[in-house]
């Protein structure tokens, strides 16, 4: 059993004793959606579902742990139930009732602190999952074996944090290079890009149909000077439109009347030529 030493130890019972047991080779982040502390998450947890995470966040960084990190959490979905014994450690952060809110200087201070401390304990590469079973750090989001039914979590705003912010410094307190993402060539299919971009601006903000193939495209036109860097998250809306609008017209489209702007909406040519540029191939 391993507890972290900068936590407020309050282990949920029968859980800790009866939860089968993982070898942890995951981190992943949520957001509570209620301005809960350690304590209050630790009586939900007790009282009201049996859904609990590894540990608790304030606002003002108090962390709590529930279970050891060699417990299963069942908040992590399919993340705790593979066949091969590995998991992942969950952290419930403190937040605003509709999540939309950017985690606090001191949560970021304590999710850096508690990622390197999983690093040296357990051996979690620190670098983002590249897939669902990926040893790794990533956030709810990010793969849907991680929930029941689809979610949001931990919001938009975290989601820029946890790229823009969270993973560089723990890859800095940790006083190692960082890891080097895959050097396979990401694939990106025409048809999932353009599903996405007419279903994802009518979702709750930040919501996504294809984030992963999504973020390998935004992160070209962002390269692209397009693109800010703050709408890297996944979801093609209205700010994405705009940047292939202009991409478009970078290679000399325009629209069917005259003076009027490129759709906005990838075809095979633009979507391709922006993947030769960067690093990425396009399939139907």
């Amino acid at each position: 059993m391993a507890w972290y030493p900068d936590a407020v130890r309050l282990e949920l019972q029968p859980e800790s004793r009866d939860q089968q047991t993982i070898n942890p080779t995951q981190l992943l982040l949520h957001s509570v959606a209620a301005p809960w502390d350690e304590n209050r998450i630790y009586a939900y947890w007790r009282d009201s579902t049996n859904l609990e995470s590894t540990f608790g966040l304030d606002f003002d960084g108090s962390l709590g742990q529930y279970l050891s990190t060699t417990t299963r959490a069942d908040a992590n979905y399919s993340a705790n139930r593979r066949s091969d014994g590995t998991g992942a450690v969950s952290i419930e952060t403190a937040s605003n009732l509709d999540a939309t809110d950017p985690w606090t200087d001191a949560q970021l201070d304590e999710l850096a602190d508690l990622a390197v401390w999983l690093h040296r304990t357990h051996g979690i590469p620190l670098r983002v999952c590249r897939s669902w079973t990926d040893p790794g750090i990533g956030y709810h989001r990010l793969y849907r074996e991680w929930s029941v039914s689809g979610t949001d979590c931990p919001g938009p705003a975290r989601i820029r944090q946890f790229t823009a912010e969270l993973m560089p410094e723990i890859q800095r307190r940790a006083g190692v290079p960082p890891i080097e993402p895959p050097t396979t060539t990401p694939v990106v299919s025409l048809t999932h890009i353009l599903a996405a971009q007419h279903r994802d601006p009518g979702l709750p903000q930040g919501g996504t149909t294809y984030e992963t193939e999504g973020l390998v495209v935004e992160r070209a036109l962002y390269k692209e000077g397009l693109l800010a860097k703050a709408w890297i998250d996944g979801s093609l809306g209205t700010k994405t439109k705009t940047a292939v609008s202009e991409w478009q017209e970078r290679l000399g489209y325009r629209g069917r009347q005259p003076g009027q702007a490129a759709d906005g909406y990838f075809g095979r040519d633009s979507l391709t030529r922006l993947g030769k540029k960067h690093g990425f191939a396009v399939t139907p």
